[in-house]
């Protein structure tokens, strides 16, 4: 790795290490012609049901669908409410519009990112079905919070777990927790497959066979439809890859988690910026290392990173009760103080297994040079 050339995230040392495996196995499936629910899609389920400790794992092709289909199993729709944060991806809201609902936001809180969970309640009508957290950054909610508020108001808990594959909260990996949990296989996760890739984790065996029939045009037998479905599998070269990576993931989380405690050694001092505090209660797989530029610094900071060749990434710059495709629910600035903050502030710094201790060293030191010159010069 050029050490003036540090990216946020780089698939291809992790592949170059079990590229002979990946190859190798792809050429078997395309040898074999099973191109779509090939045997290998359900050897992954099984697999990855086994480490998360569920009763079943039904893959799709996108975690975006994974959020979509588990709440069509959860039979939510039109004129139904889902309490959400704003603090996260469209994908979370997108899910929620696309099958009717409507997402009714609580506010996050500065020292997890996190749902705040004592805002919810507050939030909870006749019409709320559900609360779907966002484990963001690879940071577990806080779901024995969540769970309780849930079983006292018989509302379905959704967790989209999309950055956070492997985190756990009071020893159950997330996913577990909930009625279902939603994961995305995108490049970028902590496990990532080559395209477009997903899951909906579940050990209701009713969510199961809904998910399953409504991913492939909602017919439990084939040519025969109960309900509109979608085209939603997870095809089988992608599954190959994950069957391949998914002994790694606990090795690669170690690393990142390694990464962090680096990270938040060296940065302890620095003036300027607030750190991701430690979880309490779970652990983190740090998808993301997020830290809070202060004093509007924010911006300035990330062009001088680049300058200095270190890349950084801004997630989210613009909180979701202030998108426009959400103008009808009818937010404004200031609605959610806190979500509106963190989206002026966060600055996710390069973080992937394979990040090098000379990499890793570069960024801390610019990241702390770089801000004593911002402050030198004020």
């Amino acid at each position: 790795m050029n050490k003036t050339n540090i990216p946020p995230f780089d698939a291809t040392v992790q592949y170059q290490k079990i590229a002979d495996q990946i190859e190798k196995s792809i050429c078997a499936v395309m040898a074999g012609g099973r191109y779509i629910m090939g045997p290998q899609v359900k050897e992954f389920e099984i697999q990855f049901a086994q480490y998360l400790g569920c009763e079943q794992v039904i893959s799709c092709n996108s975690g975006t669908d994974a959020l979509h289909l588990a709440l069509r199993a959860l039979r939510i729709g039109s004129g139904d409410e889902v309490i959400t944060t704003p603090f996260t991806f469209i994908a979370t809201t997108e899910a929620i519009g696309i099958v009717g609902a409507t997402p009714v936001f609580v506010d996050v809180d500065f020292s997890s990112y996190n749902i705040d969970t004592s805002l919810i309640e507050a939030k909870i009508t006749e019409r709320t079905k559900a609360i779907l957290p966002v484990h963001l950054y690879g940071r577990p909610c806080n779901m024995t919070a969540i769970m309780e508020i849930a079983r006292k108001y018989n509302l379905k808990v959704i967790e989209d777990c999309a950055q956070a594959t492997g985190a756990t909260w009071d020893g159950k990996k997330v996913g577990t927790i909930g009625d279902a949990g939603c994961f995305s296989f995108f490049p970028t996760k902590n496990l990532g497959c080559f395209g477009d890739g997903g899951a909906v984790a579940t050990s209701d065996p009713e969510i199961a066979e809904r998910v399953e029939y409504l991913r492939r045009h909602g017919g439990k037998v084939k040519y025969h439809h109960e309900e509109l479905g979608l085209n939603s599998r997870l095809d089988t070269v992608q599954a190959t890859v994950l069957l391949i990576k998914l002994p790694y993931l606990d090795q690669w989380n170690a690393a990142r988690s390694a990464i962090a405690n680096y990270y938040l050694k060296q940065l302890a001092h620095v003036k300027g910026i607030i750190l991701p505090d430690v979880v309490q209660g779970g652990n983190s797989v740090w998808n993301q290392f997020t830290i809070r530029v202060l004093n509007g610094q924010r911006d300035n900071l990330q062009k001088i990173l680049k300058e200095k060749g270190v890349a950084s990434m801004v997630y989210y710059p613009i909180p979701l009760h202030l998108q426009e495709v959400h103008t009808d629910l009818g937010y404004t600035s200031g609605s959610f103080p806190v979500s509106e903050q963190l989206s002026c502030e966060v600055l996710s710094l390069p973080m992937f297994p394979e990040l090098e201790p000379t990499a890793q060293q570069i960024v801390t030191e610019t990241v702390s040079q770089a801000l004593a010159d911002i402050y030198c010069f004020q």
